[in-house]
């Protein structure tokens, strides 16, 4: 246990260092550089930031969870997610970069939104901040509640002090370096979390071909009849696969196509992103799986990844295999934490509260305040005992942002007709019907389709009974696209 808490503790040190450097190299420098890496990131740092940023803890001990606990049918959840990363990389990515630059070189989401119509309104700006707020806040929650699961069940500290530590750390490194940092830091993690999940199964499986597994496949299929039915209902099925629909508009995975430095770059990103994605999540369910029959029933099913790789390695291996859930946690968390901040010091404080009136001191300080106070509210949220399992709370945060946001950021891109109009009620309609699908519909499927489809509609009718966009709207349009041309 000491040899465990000796390798978090380093690990955790390493990643304030990194704060710290890109504090030191960007004092005095802008907006742009702060909240967007001055659109310099490589080809390998934003692949791995992207997918880093995606993959919270949930790929480490949810997705684990789900499969141990309901079986082989669950990696529908993981097919939809794949499907839905390259195909987001493929065809949203280019777009997005070239069309955010065009609107007046736009670093956020809500600014992109709004500078895409050429319009003077703060309603889509104020609308998405607030989505952003809440939907974090959640999100966060989920990274934070898994920190101090694994300090709790590997080194015996109470989960609710570890919670607030790991918070501790998060909200100092990315008060520091900003998107540099956090993309930085999501490097590492990417390649750790990479490691983690290749490693620890492999060994596993081979433990259970010498006969040391505690179950048998044939055992397994005997205590859960449907463990082993790929294809357990209709529901199943079609939600796991609605789960690819939020990558299209999830503000803190997308941001990053917006930061690459080139479209030649942003070709390679998407080859190394999609490549990273597909190892993590397949091997996310092998740990699900081998691990079931590795370690037979154990009481919770979210630290089947933390059982295994402590009953297989020495403590400073698995230390440092299971820093890879720090690493999740973390390089998620930092940057929903961005994002927000930059969502309201950009798009509320700056042009709303103070009229363009603020300096970009101000503005950061006003960015780093709302960090600290969404990582305290995400650590009452976590540490409340009903407040939901890893899983179910990034199940929440992730179906509203890709039911608000998937549809508008799409046809924004893809429409020369979309209208600002159409934008704002895509966004409201679809968020309104993810949350009363979830609270009072149900029926079985994920919240995220019925939201995504809903939003989609209302876009479009509102689109068509508006005027056409202006003709500067329809310029920016053709700019961007001739852009793709060339």
């Amino acid at each position: 246990m000491n040899a465990e808490l000796i390798v978090f503790i380093l690990y955790l040190i390493f990643m304030l260092s990194i704060g710290v450097y890109f504090f030191i190299k960007s004092r005095g420098t802008g907006e742009k550089e702060y909240f967007l890496g001055g659109r310099k990131m490589g080809p390998w740092v934003s692949a791995l930031s992207a997918g880093a940023s995606d993959m919270s803890a949930w790929v480490l001990m949810g997705l684990p969870a789900s499969i141990y606990a309901f079986g082989i049918g669950q990696s529908w959840i993981a097919i939809g997610l794949a499907i839905g990363y390259a195909l987001s990389w493929i065809f949203e990515a280019p777009r997005l970069r070239r069309f955010s630059i065009a609107a007046d070189d736009s670093i956020t989401l809500p600014q992109y939104l709004t500078n895409r119509f050429k319009s003077s309104s703060k309603v889509l700006q104020i609308l998405c901040a607030v989505i952003f707020l809440v939907a974090y806040t959640i999100y966060a929650a989920s990274s934070v509640k898994a920190c101090g699961t694994l300090f709790h069940t590997v080194i015996g500290i109470d989960a609710t002090l570890a919670m607030y530590i790991a918070a501790a750390i998060i909200v100092a490194y990315t008060f520091m370096g900003g998107f540099s940092a956090v993309c930085w830091t999501d490097f590492f993690q990417g390649l750790l979390m990479l490691g983690a999940l290749l490693i620890a199964p492999i060994f596993a499986l081979g433990l259970i071909n010498g006969g040391q597994g505690q179950m048998t496949v044939q055992a397994l299929g005997e205590a859960n009849p449907d463990y082993w039915n790929f294809f357990p209902d209709w529901q199943t099925v079609v939600s796991g696969l609605a789960w690819g629909l939020g990558y299209f508009g999830m503000p803190h995975i997308i941001i990053r196509f917006m930061s690459v430095r080139s479209d030649k770059d942003l070709k390679k990103s998407a080859r190394i992103g999609i490549s990273w994605n597909v190892l993590i999540i397949l091997f996310s369910v092998a740990a699900g799986c081998i691990g079931h029959l590795f370690l037979g029933e154990v009481s919770d099913s979210s630290t089947v990844f933390i059982q295994m790789v402590r009953t297989i390695f020495p403590a400073v291996i698995s230390g440092i295999l299971l820093s890879a859930i720090l690493a999740a946690s973390m390089s998620t968390a930092d940057s929903q934490l961005l994002c927000a901040s930059s969502a309201f010091a950009s798009d509320v404080y700056k042009p709303v509260i103070r009229k363009n009136q603020s300096t970009d001191r101000e503005m950061f300080w006003a960015g780093r305040y709302v960090v600290l106070i969404i990582a305290i509210i995400a650590v009452l949220i976590a540490s409340n005992p009903n407040s939901g399992t890893i899983m179910g709370l990034v199940e929440n945060a992730w179906g509203i942002f890709g039911a608000a946001f998937g549809p508008a950021i799409l046809l924004s891109l893809f429409w020369k007709r979309f209208t600002f109009k159409g934008a704002v009620a895509g966004i409201l309609v679809g968020a309104v019907m993810d949350i009363v699908w979830l609270a009072f519909i149900g029926l079985g499927v994920y919240e995220i389709l019925p939201g995504f489809v809903a939003g989609l509609i209302a876009a479009v009718i509102v689109t068509l009974l508006d005027k056409e966009p202006a003709p500067e709207v329809q310029a920016l349009y053709d700019r961007a696209v001739s852009d793709e041309m060339e």
